[in-house]
């Protein structure tokens, strides 16, 4: 008896060809991003190796020095280890609690807002800030919370208070940082939320009013309902990245004098890797790989978890 697997395979692929030529448009289009995922995302991954090395620029990754786990006993051991370790949790973990709920509040109420204008102008007004630069955005936070000319200060000023410092008080670092953040963020965020309610049958919430269900009633037991596997995907995914602050922010609000609070893995890893005069690029990899590996351990724990829980897992 004939086998037809060599008739099946020269069928499906011109098949498959015809498909990719009625979407070569798409292909086309998916060429840049592709390129650069590959460059600058996956290339990289093989720097790894000097995590486990003296590197030396001039010897190269192949050249260079083993020294096994020589440079992550260096960071655990550093003098600077437990500050920069309590700094970062104690952001992430504020930004976490802090932040996760606004953007399915705000989806919710945009979902029950029934004026169409005024739905258009929240969404726009709450996403605008997100495509502000983080330099632009640091720098309207330090004027707005500067000591001399800022206006908060003249507000606490006209009310008999004493001028505060903001930026150069430690213990108000984690606030002026989160709560930034959630500004910006919140509109940007809400629309995958905003996406999933789009997909609530209208119908539901019309057979609960009528079954005299409140509209608190209604959103807990239909809207939250419908959304909770985005939800958990979303928890899970920031859980993951609890270890990782956003670099460019802190690191531009950073000073001398709020240094005890600011400084966390990603601005330490950057200063002691390259903006020094003997950049250490081995002790950086090192930190950075550490870093990484935390992040998938999370990841990977806070899945198993909540799939025990909810049966919702990510996989």
């Amino acid at each position: 008896m004939k086998s037809t697997q060599p008739a099946i395979q020269s069928k499906g692929s011109p098949a498959l060809l015809k498909k990719i030529l009625n979407a070569k448009y798409l292909y086309l289009m998916l060429i840049i991003p592709v390129v650069y995922v590959l460059i600058f995302n996956y290339a990289p991954i093989g720097g790894i190796v000097m995590a486990f090395q003296r590197f030396s620029p001039r010897d190269g990754i192949f050249g260079s020095e083993w020294v096994g786990l020589y440079n992550f006993q260096r960071f655990f051991e550093s003098p600077s280890f437990f500050d920069i370790m309590r700094n970062t949790l104690s952001i992430s973990l504020y930004s976490l609690i802090a932040s996760f709920p606004f953007p399915i509040l705000l989806a919710i109420m945009v979902n029950h807002c029934l004026l169409s204008h005024f739905k258009k102008a929240i969404q726009t007004i709450t996403f605008a800030p997100y495509f502000l630069s983080t330099v632009l955005l640091v720098g309207l936070v330090t004027q707005v919370l500067s000591l001399r000319s800022g206006i908060l200060n003249l507000i606490l000023e006209q009310f008999g208070c004493e001028r505060v410092d903001f930026m150069g008080v430690p213990s108000l670092f984690n606030d002026i940082y989160v709560w930034t953040g959630i500004w910006q963020t919140t509109g940007y965020s809400a629309i995958i939320y905003i996406s999933a309610l789009a997909g609530v049958d209208p119908t539901y919430h019309e057979s609960a009013r009528i079954d005299g269900a409140n509209i608190w009633q209604r959103i807990w037991h239909i809207d939250l309902a419908t959304i909770r596997p985005t939800i958990v995907i979303m928890l899970i995914l920031s859980m993951g990245s609890i270890i990782n602050v956003d670099f460019e922010r802190a690191f531009l609000m950073q000073n001398p004098i709020n240094l005890s609070a600011s400084e966390i893995i990603s601005t330490y890893v950057y200063k002691v890797s390259v903006a020094t005069s003997r950049p250490d690029y081995s002790f950086g990899t090192a930190i950075g790989l550490f870093q990484n590996v935390i992040t998938v351990i999370l990841t990977l724990s806070v899945n198993k978890i909540v799939d025990k829980l909810t049966g919702e897992g990510m996989f």
